[in-house]
């Protein structure tokens, strides 16, 4: 018999023939059939502006505070304008994959390549699996949360690769959309109310993140604002208790004691002028005598004695 040469194939060394072979194919169809932005342009608006809910669905809200202690609010794409756009655009390559879970933290990442340019990014998402006690989320928590960071990373990397410029224009007409210029307001205000209450906001936590005392005054731009926080609690990139519950508390804890602070400074003042003799003697009360005057008799000036000659 011949010697036979064996010959040894790695699976990995497989895999990564594989793959590039795929995409080089896909790089050599972009190049045969490149995008036209006008028609990916207008395919986003169409597919944004669908309906209204879906508009309100493009973007998230946060706040935040600026160095100063004021309020901030930080607008942005959601993960499902990302997604429009990333299906418009066309001769995109997209992958999301959790590539790391240490019993604390789970990260994912996720690549986005334009097949055209050839310009690629990768980016990653870290999202804690540890409750307040310190206890490691359920496996099916755990499943949830890394597909919200998977969803993050995948928005992120999207974002970065298409030109925010070129977006610009048709993001500002989605906003519009969203806010809708024959909206029923009351109807709006009462559907976002009705929501939060249901995740365990009550209405003053409400108005104090808006920073109104009553729902008469929230207004069309507070409703877009209250349905892109929605947007950014379901994506995972905010919570309840971050957004509603912690300023709320915080700002509950401060009053509390700014009054005990003003009632402590009321009693040191009243302590230090009766120590040095400049309190105050209050309008009902007799300062020679120290007898209390009856209320009839607080308002009338003492009257002068008369001796007759």
């Amino acid at each position: 018999m011949e010697n036979c040469e064996i010959i040894e194939v790695k699976q990995a060394d497989m895999l990564n023939a594989i793959n590039r072979a795929e995409i080089d194919m896909q790089v050599s169809t972009a190049k045969q059939y490149p995008r036209d932005l006008q028609f990916v342009l207008n395919k986003i608006e169409t597919y944004a502006t669908m309906d209204k809910e879906t508009a309100e669905d493009c973007f998230y809200c946060l706040k935040r505070k600026n160095a100063d202690g004021s309020d901030a609010n930080i607008e942005g794409l959601s993960i499902r304008m990302a997604e429009i756009i990333a299906g418009c655009w066309g001769n995109l390559r997209v992958q999301t994959r959790i590539i790391g879970n240490d019993g604390k933290m789970i990260t994912a990442q996720a690549i986005c390549h334009d097949l055209e340019t050839n310009f690629a990014v990768s980016k990653e998402v870290k999202r804690s699996i540890l409750t307040k006690s310190g206890k490691t989320f359920s496996q099916d928590m755990q499943v949830r949360t890394g597909n919200a960071a998977a969803s993050i990373a995948l928005r992120n990397a999207v974002l970065t690769v298409i030109p925010k410029a070129v977006t610009k224009k048709i993001i500002n007409r989605v906003k519009q959309v969203a806010l809708g210029q024959d909206v029923d307001l009351e109807t709006s205000r009462k559907k976002m109310v009705e929501y939060f209450n249901s995740k365990g906001v009550t209405q003053q936590q409400l108005f104090f993140y808006l920073g109104v005392k009553s729902a008469e005054e929230i207004d069309k731009q507070m409703v877009f604002e209250l349905r892109a926080t929605a947007n950014a609690i379901k994506e995972g990139t905010t919570t309840v208790e971050e957004c509603f519950y912690k300023p709320y508390q915080q700002a509950q804890l401060q009053k509390e004691a700014d009054a005990k602070a003003e009632t402590a400074q009321g009693k040191a003042a009243a302590a230090i002028a009766q120590a040095t003799g400049e309190a105050q003697v209050p309008t009902n009360v007799d300062p020679e005598t120290g007898e209390i005057k009856p209320e009839s008799e607080k308002s009338e000036a003492p009257k002068k004695k008369t001796t007759k000659k």
